[in-house]
C-alpha cells in the first residue's frame, strides 16, 4: 500500500478572500463560469508558486494560453499579487517579461510535470488544450 502524498492547495495558499475575488475578476472579464475560473485560478496559483520555488534554476516555465488568463488576472490585481509575491517569493517581485511569439516546443506539458512535482494537483485538461503553444517568457530570464 502506497503512501498518501499531501497534496498542495492553492485555495488554502491564495487565501479565500483572494481567491474568491479573482473568480469573480475571472467570470466578469471573460467568457466563463466559476467552476471554470476555479479551475483556471487553482492551476495558476500552482503555477506562479512553482516559478518562484524554481526562480534561477534555468527551467524556463511557460504555461498555456488557457492558464495564462488566470495567471493574468492575477497579475492585474497589482496590490493582491505583490502580497502573493512577497509571501512566496521571498519579498521579492516576480516580473513577467513575455515574448511576442509564443513558443511549439514542449514548455507548456514539461511546466505540468513541474509543478505536479512540486506538490500540486495539476488539471491535464487544461495543459493540454495549449500543450504545443505556450506563453513564453524571455529566454534566459528568471521570469514567468
Amino acid at each position: 500500500m502506497g503512501t498518501a502524498v499531501a497534496v498542495r492547495d492553492p485555495k488554502e495558499l491564495l487565501g479565500e478572500d483572494v481567491w474568491n475575488r479573482e473568480v469573480r475578476l475571472l467570470v466578469r472579464d471573460n467568457l466563463m463560469d466559476t467552476v471554470m475560473a476555479g479551475r483556471l485560478l487553482s492551476q495558476a496559483v500552482a503555477y506562479l508558486i512553482t516559478a518562484m520555488e524554481t526562480l534561477g534554476q534555468g527551467l524556463e516555465l511557460g504555461c498555456g494560453e488557457l492558464v495564462d488568463t488566470a495567471v493574468h488576472a492575477l497579475i492585474l490585481d497589482t496590490a493582491n499579487y505583490a502580497a502573493f509575491c512577497d509571501k512566496y517569493n521571498n519579498g521579492t517581485f516576480l516580473h513577467h517579461v513575455p515574448e511576442i511569439e509564443r513558443k511549439a516546443d514542449g514548455t507548456v506539458m514539461r511546466t505540468a510535470v513541474v509543478v505536479e512535482q512540486h506538490g500540486f494537483e495539476v488539471d491535464w485538461p487544461l495543459w493540454e488544450r495549449d500543450a504545443a503553444n505556450c506563453s513564453p517568457c524571455t529566454q534566459g530570464t528568471s521570469c514567468h
